[in-house]
């Protein structure tokens, strides 16, 4: 049985950018409550978190991790999470399984990219948020500027709760600590402002106040937490992780004044598919049937598959028998653990709030609903959204035989990583990796090697350019075999004609009188659907044009259907030689957000790129969205540039938007390339 009732659990996500310190912090955490014997350090590579052998060899975090620890009467279960916006997939997932966003800012550094989409992500999600400013005792740090920094791009509801005091040796309270001294600010002006801030989302409780001037802030708990939920009051911290300044703290205002889960706003479940799934929430109730989000999964190679999950209701023994969304055969859970770090404990049950895992259980998926109400056999969330991975490598075996066993291990990795997509490109026969940007790719590509024993070779995807017509030609073609016995014969006349763009490909028979009789029309249009597969200008697959079959001959012993089919496609191939072919290219519409500072750059960089800018839009804090077309073929290198252009605060999403003609010039090399293929051939 667990030792702590759900009013006990804190469930909380550490999230922001790279380098502000959460895995240090998670280790701190851990160390001051009692958790640990001693902290860890990302430099010897023994965190509790980043225990991947390539997290300590990148000295950052790459997946989420889970930990947990006690304090003060009260149960932590804490996710870590990556700070690279390339391991975003991660964090979303993690967000989806807490009541509390605990945004970790470096001091150093100030508000970056990942602080602000971080802020964004948690509050589209209701999630309490709490602003954590690490590193506070480093050099060349501007404390009392970075608070109005905080402010002003969050507003007025980030109130500290704490204050560096002693030269950020310490913090001191100013919540339940009326007075004291500090670095910068008043103590007592920061408690009289959290105070009034609290309060006011009460009005019984801003009358008493009004009335008498003064309220005990032990009296305060549900307030201040309905002031969280609703976003009306954001607390900032100060901490040092590798001081320890302010670690208790943090610890005392997370164990008293942080969410439980029926605090919490809960996550909104669906019963049934389609318009007709009917939305309820969960309750927090031990009693009530079972419900868990799977938010993560984990291939480990000792333990086999691992479903990550949170329990929203209900409780989860080992032994019981459990559903997974609308499957109707039940699993059993052979094995329950609970995570910290790469340590897995059994346990004999987990209650709303806990996370927990089970092995060995291939139904399991992302984003999964497990649950164990026979009746209520088709329940689910709402998916999670999460950005469309853009940069991508074309990737196969480097050993023949190896090929089986790559696409097994990829679709491991698709099965950990909701941003990691493998596309099968017929067109130009590559099977592309597809990821975030440069280092989830790196990383992919480590994990196949270094944990799997996996040589790859890889390179940009190729363009999937088209060609087609221009103008109207006709085509002929005899095809007439003698061999002795039974011969070939088979004569079609043919029309090209250009269609708008993106309508494809069709397929007329305007044949009258029998001249080719109906069994063979069929084959006519094999032998010309199999040119337009490699269009004789560049090679490349041939689209928006009808082919009308009108005129032909047959013979009544040596028509056949491989007859007709190559009388087709010498036909074919004569009337494309005078259709006037050229060669098109994909444009993708192209959204980018940038620092205003960086718009004209921007537009200069698209320009070189062949793009166009067809508008822009201001958004908050100072960036601007900007909205284009750009040619696929320019694109190779464009994450890398963005980044480096804004100082890593670029992003950008892009959609395939239409085909249009390639510049003369470009035209001219893919057709001396394929040439050049063909002479060799």
């Amino acid at each position: 049985m667990a030792s702590y009732s759900v009013d006990a659990i804190r469930t909380i996500a550490l999230v922001g950018q790279a380098d502000s310190g959460k895995t240090t912090l998670i280790e701190a955490l851990l160390q001051r409550s009692g958790a640990i014997a001693s902290m860890g350090s990302l430099e010897r590579g023994d965190t509790v978190c980043d225990c991947d052998p390539l997290e300590r060899e990148y000295r950052h975090s790459l997946t989420s991790a889970l930990a947990h620890c006690s304090h003060a009467d009260a149960e932590l279960n804490l996710i870590d999470t990556p700070g690279y916006p390339d391991f975003i997939g991660q964090t979303i997932a993690a967000l989806a399984a807490v009541e509390t966003a605990l945004v970790v800012v470096n001091a150093q550094s100030g508000i970056e990219l990942n602080t602000r989409r971080m802020m964004d992500l948690a509050g589209e999600r209701g999630l309490c948020r709490l602003l954590v400013v690490n590193k506070i005792d480093a050099e060349r740090v501007e404390l009392p500027a970075l608070l109005a920094d905080l402010r002003e791009a969050f507003g007025k509801q980030v109130l500290p709760i704490n204050l560096p005091s002693d030269g950020a040796s310490r913090v001191v309270d100013c919540f339940f600590n009326p007075s004291g001294d500090s670095d910068f600010a008043s103590v007592t002006e920061a408690h009289q402002a959290l105070i009034d801030q609290v309060v006011e989302v009460d009005e019984a409780l801003m009358a008493r106040y009004l009335e008498q001037g003064e309220i005990d802030p032990h009296e305060l708990h549900a307030p201040f937490e309905r002031a969280l939920r609703e976003g009306h009051l954001i607390p900032l911290c100060f901490v040092s992780a590798r001081s320890g300044a302010g670690v208790g703290e943090l610890l005392d205002i997370l164990a008293r004044l942080a969410p439980n889960p029926s605090e919490g706003n809960p996550p909104l479940f669906f019963k049934g598919e389609g318009a007709a799934a009917k939305p309820f929430r969960s309750t927090p109730d031990p009693q009530r049937h079972v419900l868990a989000h799977v938010f993560k999964v984990m291939i480990d190679p000792f333990v086999g598959k691992l479903g990550i999950f949170r329990v929203h209701q209900g409780t989860l023994q080992r032994d019981m028998q459990l559903l997974v969304g609308d499957a109707k055969k039940p699993f059993k859970v052979g094995h329950l653990l609970r995570l910290q770090g790469k340590r897995y404990d059994e346990v004999t049950q987990l209650i709303p709030g806990d996370f927990g895992a089970v092995s060995k259980v291939e139904e399991i998926e992302f984003d999964a609903v497990l649950h164990d109400s026979h009746d209520e056999d088709q329940i689910h969330l709402k998916p999670l959204a999460f950005p469309e991975p853009m940069q991508g490598l074309a990737i196969e075996a480097k050993r023949r035989g190896d090929e089986q066993r790559i696409a097994e291990v990829l679709h491991r990795l698709l099965a950990e990583d909701p941003c990691v997509k493998l596309d099968y490109q017929a067109d130009t026969q590559e099977t592309v990796l597809r990821g975030m940007g440069d280092l989830h790719l790196r990383y992919l590509l480590d994990r196949l090697t270094s944990s799997y024993k996996l040589d790859v070779q890889t390179q940009p995807p190729r363009v999937p350019y088209r060609e087609t017509i221009t103008r109207t030609a006709e085509g002929h073609c005899r095809h007439k075999k003698q061999s002795g016995g039974a011969g070939q014969f088979g004569e079609v006349f043919l029309r090209v004609e250009p269609l708008p763009r993106g309508s494809g490909f069709s397929f007329v028979d305007t044949v009258k009188g029998g001249v080719i009789p109906s069994q063979f029309i069929p084959s006519v249009e094999k032998g010309v659907r199999s040119v337009l597969q490699r269009g004789p200008l560049a090679g490349f697959p041939v689209e928006d044009l009808q082919v009308t079959v009108y005129d032909g001959k047959s013979h009544s012993v040596d028509s056949k259907d491989i007859a007709f089919q190559a009388a087709g496609r010498k036909a074919m191939l004569d009337a494309l030689k005078a259709a006037g072919a050229i060669v098109l290219e994909p444009i993708a519409s192209i959204d980018i957000s940038t620092p205003e500072g960086k718009l004209g750059d921007i537009t200069s960089d698209l320009t070189g790129r062949r793009g166009q800018v067809l508008g822009s839009e201001s958004l908050d804090q100072g960036m601007v969205l900007i909205h284009g077309q750009v040619p696929m073929a320019e694109l190779d290198d464009y994450g890398g540039r963005l980044k480096s252009i804004t100082a890593g605060q670029g992003g950008f999403n892009l959609q395939h938007s239409h085909y249009s003609a390639v510049p003369a010039e470009v035209q001219q090399r893919l057709a001396g390339a394929y040439k050049a293929v063909q002479e060799e051939d």
